[in-house]
Protein backbone atom coordinates (compact mmCIF):
# COMPACT_ATOMS: atom_id res chain seq x y z
CA UNK A 1 0.00 0.00 0.00
CA UNK A 2 1.29 3.49 -0.90
CA UNK A 3 0.19 6.98 0.09
CA UNK A 4 -1.16 9.10 -2.76
CA UNK A 5 -2.84 12.44 -3.19
CA UNK A 6 -6.38 12.67 -4.55
CA UNK A 7 -5.06 14.15 -7.82
CA UNK A 8 -2.52 11.33 -8.09
CA UNK A 9 -5.30 8.78 -7.74
CA UNK A 10 -7.14 10.44 -10.64
CA UNK A 11 -3.96 10.34 -12.72
CA UNK A 12 -3.35 6.68 -11.90
CA UNK A 13 -6.91 5.75 -12.88
CA UNK A 14 -6.56 7.50 -16.23
CA UNK A 15 -3.17 5.93 -16.93
CA UNK A 16 -4.25 2.41 -16.00
CA UNK A 17 -7.42 2.59 -18.07
CA UNK A 18 -5.54 3.98 -21.08
CA UNK A 19 -3.04 1.15 -20.77
CA UNK A 20 -5.80 -1.43 -20.40
CA UNK A 21 -8.00 -0.24 -23.27
CA UNK A 22 -6.67 1.56 -26.39
CA UNK A 23 -10.16 3.03 -26.93
CA UNK A 24 -9.74 5.31 -23.89
CA UNK A 25 -8.54 8.83 -24.65
CA UNK A 26 -8.33 12.24 -22.97
CA UNK A 27 -9.70 15.45 -24.46
CA UNK A 28 -9.90 19.01 -23.14
CA UNK A 29 -8.12 22.30 -22.47
CA UNK A 30 -4.41 21.96 -21.66
CA UNK A 31 -4.63 18.21 -20.94
CA UNK A 32 -1.58 17.55 -23.15
CA UNK A 33 1.95 18.70 -22.34
CA UNK A 34 0.73 20.96 -19.53
CA UNK A 35 -0.97 18.02 -17.81
CA UNK A 36 -4.22 19.84 -17.15
CA UNK A 37 -4.80 22.94 -15.05
CA UNK A 38 -4.61 20.90 -11.82
CA UNK A 39 -2.05 18.34 -13.00
CA UNK A 40 -4.46 15.43 -13.22
CA UNK A 41 -3.28 14.40 -16.71
CA UNK A 42 0.43 15.01 -16.05
CA UNK A 43 2.64 12.56 -17.96
CA UNK A 44 -0.13 11.09 -20.10
CA UNK A 45 0.81 13.03 -23.23
CA UNK A 46 4.39 11.76 -23.16
CA UNK A 47 3.19 8.21 -22.57
CA UNK A 48 0.28 7.99 -25.03
CA UNK A 49 0.86 10.75 -27.57
CA UNK A 50 -1.23 13.47 -29.19
CA UNK A 51 -3.75 11.08 -30.73
CA UNK A 52 -4.95 9.91 -27.32
CA UNK A 53 -4.32 13.01 -25.20
CA UNK A 54 -5.94 15.75 -27.23
CA UNK A 55 -5.56 19.46 -26.47
CA UNK A 56 -8.51 21.51 -27.69
CA UNK A 57 -9.41 25.14 -28.30
CA UNK A 58 -11.46 27.02 -25.70
CA UNK A 59 -14.83 25.68 -26.83
CA UNK A 60 -16.57 23.48 -24.26
CA UNK A 61 -19.50 22.83 -26.59
CA UNK A 62 -17.10 21.92 -29.39
CA UNK A 63 -14.86 19.45 -27.61
CA UNK A 64 -17.73 17.93 -25.63
CA UNK A 65 -19.70 17.43 -28.83
CA UNK A 66 -16.64 15.89 -30.49
CA UNK A 67 -16.22 13.53 -27.53
CA UNK A 68 -19.85 12.44 -27.76
CA UNK A 69 -19.33 11.62 -31.42
CA UNK A 70 -16.18 9.65 -30.61
CA UNK A 71 -18.07 7.70 -27.96
CA UNK A 72 -20.88 6.87 -30.38
CA UNK A 73 -18.24 5.47 -32.75
CA UNK A 74 -16.84 3.06 -30.15
CA UNK A 75 -14.14 5.05 -28.37
CA UNK A 76 -14.16 5.92 -24.66
CA UNK A 77 -13.32 9.61 -24.34
CA UNK A 78 -12.69 11.27 -20.98
CA UNK A 79 -13.39 15.00 -21.14
CA UNK A 80 -11.73 17.33 -18.66
CA UNK A 81 -13.93 20.35 -18.02
CA UNK A 82 -11.32 22.79 -16.72
CA UNK A 83 -13.77 24.03 -14.07
CA UNK A 84 -17.19 22.48 -13.47
CA UNK A 85 -18.67 25.97 -13.80
CA UNK A 86 -17.76 26.02 -17.51
CA UNK A 87 -20.05 23.08 -18.26
CA UNK A 88 -22.92 25.49 -18.90
CA UNK A 89 -21.40 26.17 -22.33
CA UNK A 90 -21.70 22.44 -23.17
CA UNK A 91 -25.01 21.83 -21.39
CA UNK A 92 -27.01 21.24 -24.56
CA UNK A 93 -24.55 18.62 -25.80
CA UNK A 94 -24.82 16.70 -22.53
CA UNK A 95 -28.51 17.11 -21.70
CA UNK A 96 -29.95 16.85 -25.21
CA UNK A 97 -27.53 14.52 -26.99
CA UNK A 98 -25.39 12.39 -24.66
CA UNK A 99 -28.09 11.69 -22.09
CA UNK A 100 -30.78 10.71 -24.58
CA UNK A 101 -28.99 8.95 -27.43
CA UNK A 102 -29.22 5.41 -26.00
CA UNK A 103 -32.94 5.85 -25.26
CA UNK A 104 -33.80 7.43 -28.60
CA UNK A 105 -32.04 4.70 -30.59
CA UNK A 106 -33.76 1.96 -28.55
CA UNK A 107 -30.41 0.78 -27.22
CA UNK A 108 -28.63 0.65 -30.56
CA UNK A 109 -26.09 3.36 -29.66
CA UNK A 110 -24.10 3.65 -26.43
CA UNK A 111 -22.30 6.78 -25.26
CA UNK A 112 -19.41 5.61 -23.01
CA UNK A 113 -18.32 9.13 -22.11
CA UNK A 114 -16.86 10.49 -18.85
CA UNK A 115 -16.85 14.22 -18.12
CA UNK A 116 -14.46 15.08 -15.30
CA UNK A 117 -15.68 18.11 -13.36
CA UNK A 118 -13.34 19.93 -10.91
CA UNK A 119 -15.81 21.66 -8.59
CA UNK A 120 -16.25 23.42 -5.26
CA UNK A 121 -14.19 25.49 -2.85
CA UNK A 122 -10.92 24.77 -1.10
CA UNK A 123 -11.86 23.16 2.19
CA UNK A 124 -10.06 20.81 4.57
CA UNK A 125 -11.00 18.87 7.67
CA UNK A 126 -8.87 21.24 9.73
CA UNK A 127 -11.26 24.06 8.83
CA UNK A 128 -9.30 25.94 6.14
CA UNK A 129 -11.68 27.31 3.54
CA UNK A 130 -11.35 29.72 0.61
CA UNK A 131 -13.20 30.26 -2.65
CA UNK A 132 -12.21 31.28 -6.17
CA UNK A 133 -15.35 33.30 -6.81
CA UNK A 134 -18.75 32.64 -8.40
CA UNK A 135 -17.43 31.42 -11.77
CA UNK A 136 -14.86 28.90 -10.48
CA UNK A 137 -16.24 27.41 -7.25
CA UNK A 138 -19.75 26.10 -7.88
CA UNK A 139 -21.06 22.62 -7.05
CA UNK A 140 -23.54 21.94 -9.86
CA UNK A 141 -24.07 18.20 -9.36
CA UNK A 142 -27.83 18.52 -8.80
CA UNK A 143 -28.33 19.86 -12.33
CA UNK A 144 -27.21 16.55 -13.81
CA UNK A 145 -28.99 14.28 -11.34
CA UNK A 146 -32.23 15.60 -12.83
CA UNK A 147 -31.28 14.55 -16.38
CA UNK A 148 -32.34 10.98 -17.09
CA UNK A 149 -29.59 9.08 -18.89
CA UNK A 150 -26.63 10.56 -17.00
CA UNK A 151 -24.80 8.98 -14.08
CA UNK A 152 -23.33 11.23 -11.39
CA UNK A 153 -20.30 10.32 -9.27
CA UNK A 154 -18.69 12.26 -6.37
CA UNK A 155 -15.65 10.60 -4.73
CA UNK A 156 -14.38 12.07 -1.45
CA UNK A 157 -11.12 10.11 -0.97
CA UNK A 158 -8.15 9.11 -3.14
CA UNK A 159 -9.13 5.42 -3.06
CA UNK A 160 -12.70 6.23 -4.06
CA UNK A 161 -11.48 8.55 -6.83
CA UNK A 162 -9.33 5.74 -8.21
CA UNK A 163 -11.92 2.99 -8.06
CA UNK A 164 -14.91 5.05 -9.15
CA UNK A 165 -13.13 6.71 -12.09
CA UNK A 166 -12.06 3.31 -13.42
CA UNK A 167 -15.65 2.06 -13.13
CA UNK A 168 -16.95 5.21 -14.83
CA UNK A 169 -14.60 4.82 -17.80
CA UNK A 170 -15.74 1.21 -18.25
CA UNK A 171 -19.43 2.12 -18.05
CA UNK A 172 -21.47 2.15 -21.26
CA UNK A 173 -23.34 5.29 -20.21
CA UNK A 174 -22.31 8.96 -19.94
CA UNK A 175 -20.95 9.74 -16.47
CA UNK A 176 -20.52 13.15 -14.85
CA UNK A 177 -17.52 12.65 -12.56
CA UNK A 178 -17.24 15.39 -9.92
CA UNK A 179 -13.77 15.92 -8.43
CA UNK A 180 -13.61 18.22 -5.40
CA UNK A 181 -10.70 20.37 -6.46
CA UNK A 182 -9.93 21.46 -2.91
CA UNK A 183 -9.08 17.82 -2.18
CA UNK A 184 -6.61 17.46 -5.07
CA UNK A 185 -3.58 18.40 -2.99
CA UNK A 186 -4.92 18.15 0.58
CA UNK A 187 -6.38 14.63 0.72
CA UNK A 188 -3.76 11.90 0.96
CA UNK A 189 -4.33 8.21 1.71
CA UNK A 190 -3.13 4.71 0.95
CA UNK A 191 -4.23 3.26 -2.37
CA UNK A 192 -4.69 -0.46 -2.97
CA UNK A 193 -2.09 -2.13 -5.14
CA UNK A 194 -3.25 -3.79 -8.34
CA UNK A 195 -6.74 -3.60 -9.79
CA UNK A 196 -9.15 -1.44 -7.79
CA UNK A 197 -12.63 -0.83 -9.20
CA UNK A 198 -15.63 0.35 -7.13
CA UNK A 199 -19.05 -0.41 -8.67
CA UNK A 200 -21.18 2.64 -9.33
CA UNK A 201 -24.15 2.81 -7.00
CA UNK A 202 -22.30 1.68 -3.88
CA UNK A 203 -22.20 4.04 -0.91
CA UNK A 204 -19.98 3.54 2.11
CA UNK A 205 -20.12 4.07 5.85
CA UNK A 206 -16.93 6.06 6.45
CA UNK A 207 -17.30 5.96 10.24
CA UNK A 208 -19.68 3.89 12.34
CA UNK A 209 -21.76 5.55 15.06
CA UNK A 210 -24.98 5.15 17.01
CA UNK A 211 -26.50 8.59 17.77
CA UNK A 212 -26.61 10.63 14.56
CA UNK A 213 -26.13 9.82 10.87
CA UNK A 214 -24.38 12.46 8.78
CA UNK A 215 -24.78 11.91 5.05
CA UNK A 216 -22.12 13.97 3.29
CA UNK A 217 -20.60 14.36 -0.17
CA UNK A 218 -17.22 15.55 -1.42
CA UNK A 219 -15.18 17.68 0.95
CA UNK A 220 -18.05 17.70 3.43
CA UNK A 221 -17.16 14.06 4.17
CA UNK A 222 -13.81 15.22 5.55
CA UNK A 223 -15.51 17.92 7.63
CA UNK A 224 -18.04 15.40 8.94
CA UNK A 225 -15.29 12.98 9.98
CA UNK A 226 -13.40 15.77 11.74
CA UNK A 227 -16.59 16.88 13.50
CA UNK A 228 -17.30 13.28 14.54
CA UNK A 229 -13.85 13.02 16.11
CA UNK A 230 -14.45 16.21 18.08
CA UNK A 231 -17.95 15.22 19.25
CA UNK A 232 -16.82 11.77 20.36
CA UNK A 233 -15.21 13.42 23.40
CA UNK A 234 -18.62 14.91 24.23
CA UNK A 235 -20.22 11.47 24.22
CA UNK A 236 -21.94 11.89 20.83
CA UNK A 237 -21.38 8.97 18.46
CA UNK A 238 -21.64 10.06 14.84
CA UNK A 239 -22.00 7.78 11.84
CA UNK A 240 -20.71 9.29 8.59
CA UNK A 241 -22.09 7.96 5.31
CA UNK A 242 -20.80 8.88 1.85
CA UNK A 243 -23.16 8.03 -1.05
CA UNK A 244 -20.16 8.23 -3.43
CA UNK A 245 -22.49 8.07 -6.43
CA UNK A 246 -25.67 10.15 -6.60
CA UNK A 247 -27.01 8.45 -9.73
CA UNK A 248 -27.38 5.54 -9.21
CA UNK A 249 -27.99 6.10 -5.48
CA UNK A 250 -27.29 3.43 -2.88
CA UNK A 251 -30.59 3.82 -1.05
CA UNK A 252 -30.05 0.70 1.07
CA UNK A 253 -26.91 2.01 2.77
CA UNK A 254 -28.52 5.38 3.50
CA UNK A 255 -31.72 3.82 4.85
CA UNK A 256 -29.88 1.27 6.96
CA UNK A 257 -27.91 4.00 8.70
CA UNK A 258 -30.98 6.22 9.16
CA UNK A 259 -32.89 3.35 10.76
CA UNK A 260 -29.91 2.56 13.00
CA UNK A 261 -29.46 6.04 14.51
CA UNK A 262 -32.90 7.57 14.01
CA UNK A 263 -31.39 11.02 13.46
CA UNK A 264 -30.14 12.24 10.08
CA UNK A 265 -28.23 15.33 8.96
CA UNK A 266 -27.51 15.80 5.24
CA UNK A 267 -24.72 18.17 4.23
CA UNK A 268 -23.19 19.36 0.95
CA UNK A 269 -21.54 22.54 -0.28
CA UNK A 270 -24.03 23.13 -3.10
CA UNK A 271 -26.89 25.56 -2.36
CA UNK A 272 -29.66 24.32 -0.09
CA UNK A 273 -32.64 24.91 -2.37
CA UNK A 274 -33.18 21.93 -4.71
CA UNK A 275 -29.74 20.56 -3.81
CA UNK A 276 -29.31 16.79 -3.94
CA UNK A 277 -29.65 16.72 -0.16
CA UNK A 278 -33.37 17.29 -0.66
CA UNK A 279 -33.57 14.05 -2.66
CA UNK A 280 -31.71 12.15 0.04
CA UNK A 281 -34.03 13.60 2.69
CA UNK A 282 -37.06 12.56 0.63
CA UNK A 283 -35.78 8.99 0.27
CA UNK A 284 -35.34 8.69 4.03
CA UNK A 285 -38.66 10.37 4.82
CA UNK A 286 -40.49 8.00 2.49
CA UNK A 287 -38.84 4.73 3.49
CA UNK A 288 -37.50 5.22 7.03
CA UNK A 289 -39.97 7.64 8.60
CA UNK A 290 -41.11 5.33 11.39
CA UNK A 291 -37.51 4.84 12.52
CA UNK A 292 -36.77 8.55 12.87
CA UNK A 293 -36.50 10.13 16.33
CA UNK A 294 -36.25 13.69 14.99
CA UNK A 295 -36.93 15.57 11.75
CA UNK A 296 -34.29 15.23 9.03
CA UNK A 297 -32.01 18.26 8.95
CA UNK A 298 -30.00 19.77 6.07
CA UNK A 299 -26.85 21.89 6.40
CA UNK A 300 -25.86 23.08 2.94
CA UNK A 301 -24.50 26.01 1.00
CA UNK A 302 -26.30 29.32 1.00
CA UNK A 303 -28.59 30.23 -1.89
CA UNK A 304 -26.14 32.73 -3.35
CA UNK A 305 -23.22 32.86 -5.79
CA UNK A 306 -20.02 31.56 -4.20
CA UNK A 307 -18.06 34.54 -2.84
CA UNK A 308 -14.29 34.86 -3.28
CA UNK A 309 -11.56 34.32 -0.71
CA UNK A 310 -12.30 33.80 2.95
CA UNK A 311 -15.82 35.23 2.53
CA UNK A 312 -16.80 31.76 1.35
CA UNK A 313 -17.05 30.73 5.00
CA UNK A 314 -20.34 32.64 5.15
CA UNK A 315 -21.77 30.62 2.27
CA UNK A 316 -20.45 27.06 2.78
CA UNK A 317 -20.93 24.84 5.86
CA UNK A 318 -17.95 25.06 8.21
CA UNK A 319 -16.79 22.40 10.65
CA UNK A 320 -17.96 24.52 13.59
CA UNK A 321 -21.45 24.89 12.12
CA UNK A 322 -21.53 21.19 11.38
CA UNK A 323 -20.56 20.34 14.96
CA UNK A 324 -23.31 22.63 16.30
CA UNK A 325 -25.92 21.10 13.99
CA UNK A 326 -24.98 17.55 14.99
CA UNK A 327 -24.96 18.42 18.69
CA UNK A 328 -28.40 20.05 18.41
CA UNK A 329 -29.80 17.09 16.48
CA UNK A 330 -28.38 14.58 18.97
CA UNK A 331 -30.16 16.38 21.82
CA UNK A 332 -33.52 16.58 20.05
Amino acid sequence: MTQSLYVEAINRALREEMERDPAVLMIGLDVGRQGGLFGATRGLFDRFGAERVIDTPISEAGYTGAAIGLAMEGLRPVVEMQFADFVTVAFDQLATVAAKMHFMTQGAIHVPLVVRMPYGVNVTGEGYMTGAGPHHSQSPEAWFCHIAGLKVVMPSTPADALGLLKASIRDENPVMFFEQKGLYYTSRAELPEGEHVIPLGSGEVKRAGRDVTVIATGAMVQLALAAADKLQSDGISVEVVDPRTLVPLDRETLLSSACKTGRVLVTHEAPLTAGFGAEIAAVIAEDAFRSLKAPIRRLCGADMPVPPGAMVRAAIPTRARLEDAIRELAQS
